[in-house]
């Protein structure tokens, strides 16, 4: 089955959109039964890819950026692309610390790694990037189907 919902966004690749992306993804996980402590660490990844993609995927020029926002029933996935310059060495990229910007503190895939379920990078240089985050609510509310405890 495919996604119950979804959003897509299209956006100049730059530092003012991220808010932009961040509250968007925010608003579309909603749907699920993420409690608030969950939907701020989302955004936290969210922002950590983005921000991947305005600074590093287009030196000079701006680009654009992709976004993709599914929910079904029990999980959301935001993917998050570039045709920017790629990444040479997606591993050492996901290190702890490392940055290609000594600008940077290169910790951008350790909060996305902390704070979903699933991380998944896909690069090349010169082909831009994907990245694939996905996260279950820690406690999926019952259904209507199931029988809830009552207390007499």
């Amino acid at each position: 089955m495919g996604a119950a919902n979804f959003v897509a966004i299209e956006a100049r690749a730059i530092l003012e959109n991220v808010a932009v992306i961040r509250y968007a993804v925010a608003a579309v996980a909603s749907q699920l039964p993420f409690t608030i402590p969950e939907i701020e660490e989302i955004k936290v990844a969210v922002s950590e890819a983005v921000t991947n993609a305005v600074v590093h995927a287009y030196p000079g020029e701006p680009g654009v950026v992709r976004v993709r926002v599914e929910v079904d029933d029990r999980e959301l996935t935001v993917t998050v692309e570039d045709d920017g310059v790629g990444i040479e060495d997606v591993a050492r990229a996901r290190r702890h610390g490392w940055s290609s910007d000594p600008e940077r503190l290169g910790m951008g895939f350790y909060f996305m790694e902390e704070f979903m379920d699933v991380v998944e990078v896909s690069s090349a240089p010169g082909q831009g990037t994907r990245v694939t985050l996905r996260r279950r609510p820690e406690q999926v509310a019952p259904s209507a189907a199931e029988p809830s405890a009552t207390v007499n």
